[in-house]
């Protein structure tokens, strides 16, 4: 991290901290309000395979408002279809993401399969405005975007969502409701020990 940090204060880089996850119709319980005596119920569909994956990167540059930037994937469990992001996905999203900040990048992100392949070494050695590091293992605590992620279940708990449209309806609703909150992603920044991105 400190080797990142170095570079993006040279190259005066955003450092963007990426990651997945994967929300499905199995709703989280959470606690809820029910009047006494009447235990409450949530129906929800979880039959089949339906999942929406989420790629996201939480983007830090000193002086600047941070952001968050996603890209969402539905699986309907067909034959064939991709489960989750590949590298050409990984790929699309950066290059979105050098549009939106205009700026080079600093990519932060764990040591998932598709982001140290050969294949995505190749898609980050061709382009010249991107840099990657890799976060130690076990240290999801060092990555806000885990916090986004966090942040997102618990407003999906008891969700009784039945359809695969809805599901992802829902979760980029979500979503959207937070990246107007930059209050939210600067303390998640923070707590990783970068200092607060607006002076």
């Amino acid at each position: 991290m400190a080797g990142a940090k170095r570079v993006a204060r040279r190259l005066r880089a955003w450092i963007c901290f990426a990651d997945e996850c994967g929300q499905t119709l199995r709703a989280r319980k959470a606690t809820t309000w029910a009047p006494r005596g009447g235990t409450p119920v949530v129906s929800v569909t979880a039959a089949g395979n339906v999942r929406v994956s989420v790629a996201g990167l939480v983007c830090y540059r000193p002086g600047d408002r941070s952001r968050l930037i996603y890209r969402t994937m539905l699986h309907r469990g067909r034959k064939g279809e991709p489960k989750g992001f590949r590298e050409n996905d990984f790929a699309r999203m950066l290059d979105a993401a050098h549009q939106q900040l205009h700026g080079p990048i600093i990519l932060v992100w764990d040591g998932l399969n598709a982001h140290r392949s050969a294949r995505m070494r190749t898609l980050i050695a061709a382009r010249p405005w991107l840099r990657a590091y890799r976060l130690p293992g076990y240290a999801s605590e060092l990555n806000p975007t885990e916090k986004v992620w966090s942040a997102l279940k618990r407003s999906l708990a008891n969700l009784s969502t039945r359809t695969a449209t809805a599901l992802e309806h829902t979760v980029k609703n979500r979503l959207k409701r937070m990246q107007y909150r930059h209050g939210l992603f600067d303390s998640y920044l923070t707590a990783t020990g970068l200092s607060p991105p607006k002076p």
